[in-house]
């Protein structure tokens, strides 16, 4: 099994057009290692999700349906084998 990280529409065509990618557990224990894993496949995402080394504000990140800043923080939340991680992009409007 692997971990699947799920990658939103609006950043499809910075990923090579994918919805998702599988993540080895060996290659990443904490959703940070497996965000670093996705931005080193695709490059392109990277500006899009990161200012700084910091998620961008509008970039929302959940683990198994959970938003990993209410677990043990936006990297360091510890993902394995099954595990589902969703990159979920803030929606505004008025």
């Amino acid at each position: 099994m692997a971990i699947t990280v799920h990658i939103p529409p609006p950043l499809r065509p910075y990923a090579e057009g994918t919805d998702k990618i599988a993540i080895t557990p060996a290659d990443a224990g904490t959703v940070g290692q497996a965000l670093k894993v996705l931005v080193t496949k695709h490059p392109g995402l990277n500006d899009r999700m990161y200012t700084n080394g910091q998620l961008r504000p509008f970039v929302n990140v959940y683990l198994n349906n959970e938003d990993v800043r209410f677990l043990d923080g936006e990297f360091e939340a510890p993902i394995k084998d099954g595990d589902d991680v969703a990159i979920i992009p803030a929606v505004g409007g008025g």
